[in-house]
């Protein structure tokens, strides 16, 4: 079941996803143009236009994913002790790295920042790492894992701290796996990864009865001061593809009980 959810998420996201749906309906309001079907392809192309020119002119985007990544924000105090700090995968650049045999980062390669903060912070706990491929070619379940370890001694970790979990595909297997490998069931873990994509993994942690302290790491958006008209379509277009994807997760994973709450925040104290 576990690899029908991941196949069949991969090609949803394929079709539905903003720059290939955009794609798409261009496509299809072209072949409505050929069959002299005019009012239809008027009726796609309008409303494309307009929201793609809102999209490339202004961030719109960003007050989408801030609802996101302000869910959860860091300790304003680090707990005295814990039992470990999780990091969640997809830092890592995995076809750019095996394609010149090095460690590539992208975006979210402040999740490997966040955990050499913490790291020196608590020079005793171990680093648990979760992260197989996500992409349907690449599944040997180590070249991901193998690129983390690499970059997590690098940044200065001993190898000796390091658990590493290299089977999982996508977040709810990221602590469906790595459960098996916490050093105390029970325990207390600092968790790293992206902010926009805290509130997922907190709900997925919960439900796993995992517990977990956010710890949130590489924040996609600006604060409303720092917004502004630009003309970035591409970066728009990747904040909105970053935000649709998560809040479908969100209700995905909501929908097939891999989590309990649909949008989880903070609990109060």
């Amino acid at each position: 079941m576990d690899d029908v959810f991941f196949v069949v998420s991969k090609l949803a996201w394929a079709i539905v996803s903003p720059g290939n749906l955009i794609v798409i309906l261009m496509t299809f309001a072209t072949i409505m143009l050929l069959l002299n079907k005019v009012n239809i392809a008027k009726w796609i192309l309008l409303p494309l236009m307009i929201t793609s020119w809102l999209l490339m002119a202004y961030p719109l985007t960003d007050s989408l994913i801030s609802s996101l990544e302000t869910r959860f924000s860091k300790p304003t105090s680090l707990p005295e002790k814990i039992d470990g700090i999780i990091v969640l995968g997809g830092g890592e650049k995995l076809k750019q790295s095996l394609s010149w045999n090095t460690q590539e980062l992208g975006d979210a390669g402040d999740r490997f920042v966040g955990a050499a903060v913490l790291a020196k912070h608590y020079p005793n706990a171990p680093i648990i790492y979760s992260g197989g491929s996500n992409l349907l070619q690449f599944q040997n379940g180590q070249n991901e894992a193998n690129i983390a370890q690499t970059v997590l001694t690098v940044i200065g970790i001993s190898k000796d701290r390091l658990i590493i979990e290299s089977q999982s595909r996508n977040t709810a297997e990221n602590f469906l796996y790595l459960k098996r490998k916490l050093p105390k069931s029970k325990g207390t873990y600092l968790l790293v990864t992206s902010a926009y994509h805290m509130p997922r993994s907190v709900g997925v942690a919960r439900q796993q009865s995992i517990n977990v302290i956010p710890y949130p790491v590489d924040y996609m958006s600006n604060n409303k001061e720092l917004r502004q008209w630009d003309f970035d379509f591409i970066g728009h277009l990747q904040i909105l593809d970053i935000t649709l994807h998560e809040l479908l997760g969100l209700t995905v994973y909501y929908w097939t009980n891999k989590t309990s709450e649909w949008l989880p925040q903070a609990l109060s104290e």
